[in-house]
């Protein structure tokens, strides 16, 4: 009898496992849009308690690399693949927009409380090691009412392969030439100065700690952190703080390609911010557990309708209601 009732127990308890393995998603990937997403993943949970849905912010890099071996349900990134990686990804991906967000210069300059403004070139030599100082010329000519001290600046960047890293470079190379001739776009690059630090979090946790540090992080990591952030002048001439509206801005007349991988940085738009981007989950088209794969399309469904109402509290902008709509379409060939 006893024997009996064991056999029971345990098979009553593999029974669970396997129900809960079976309702239990992995993701991985970047670190921009991660404040969204788990807000996003646990009001689902919420809704579906037999759901749960892990993901790790190890960055875009690590995102593409693990959605294209097959080790997790589906990744994140903030630059959208390349062609050679989607041909070397293990099952063919699909990039689903998900929300809007902005890179802001943010920094921790001694003194000195009042917004900053910087223009390309500002930016551009800093981060290439040319402007060493905050004092400096080329930040001072744009902010001639602010008293900027003779301090050495520190480059924070990240240290991991990132999607925000990837927005950044991607800004810097349409601005700059010595940037594109040089260091580049991408995920990784050479950075010609600076410390590394690993995340958005690492990153705005650098910046936080060591005075006359200037680094690139997603807004809300900015906000969160209580970080002082500037302005950045547009392609249009006008100096434009990164918000909701500018951002959105930054969307404005651009050309979305059937598979949504696209760049809105540096646009035409005079009210446009222009260190600006979609965020792109990677969803294999066909999910290698059936019943997996149709949990990915409630979920997506559910983000796409509910879930955009909710981006504005995090400083996320939702994505145009037309492109929305698109991804719907898309979303109905996932199987």
């Amino acid at each position: 009898m006893f024997k009996r009732f064991a056999v029971a127990i345990l098979l009553a308890f593999a029974l669970g496992t396997l129900s809960f393995a079976q309702n239990t998603l992995t993701g991985a990937g970047a670190t921009f849009p991660y404040p969204m997403y788990s807000k996003w993943f646990s009001d689902y949970h919420k809704m579906h308690p037999e759901i749960a849905i892990n993901y790790q912010p190890i960055g875009s890099g690590g995102g593409i690399a693990q959605v294209s071996a097959g080790t997790v349900d589906f990744g994140a990134t903030d630059g959208p693949m390349s062609d050679e990686q989607l041909s070397k990804a293990k099952s063919k991906i699909v990039h689903i927009p998900t929300v809007m967000g902005a890179v802001v210069p943010a920094y921790n300059v001694p003194g000195v409380k009042e917004e900053l403004k910087f223009t390309p070139e500002a930016v551009a030599g800093i981060f290439l090691g040319k402007i060493t100082s905050w004092n400096d010329n080329a930040i001072q000519s744009a902010n001639k009412d602010v008293k900027l001290p003779n301090t050495p600046i520190v480059v924070v960047h990240r240290s991991d392969g990132s999607g925000t890293t990837y927005v950044f470079t991607d800004y810097l190379s349409k601005v700059n030439p010595d940037w594109k001739s040089g260091p580049g776009k991408g995920t990784s690059i050479k950075w010609p100065v600076g410390l590394g630090a690993k995340g958005n979090d690492g990153v705005a946790g650098q910046i936080r700690q060591v005075e006359g540090s200037i680094g690139y992080v997603e807004l809300i990591y900015a906000l969160q952190n209580k970080i002082s952030y500037g302005a950045v002048k547009n392609s249009a001439g006008n100096f434009v703080k990164a918000s909701l509206d500018s951002t959105t801005a930054a969307a404005k007349g651009a050309k979305i390609p059937e598979d949504y991988r696209v760049s809105i940085t540096n646009p035409s738009g005079k009210d446009a911010y222009p260190i600006a981007t979609f965020t792109w989950l990677l969803i294999p088209q066909k999910a290698g557990d059936p019943s997996k794969g149709k949990i990915i399309v409630d979920f997506l469904n559910w983000m796409l309708n509910d879930g955009q109402k909710e981006t504005t509290e995090l400083s996320y902008a939702p994505l145009p209601q037309e492109l929305a709509s698109r991804v719907k379409e898309t979303v109905k060939q996932l199987q």
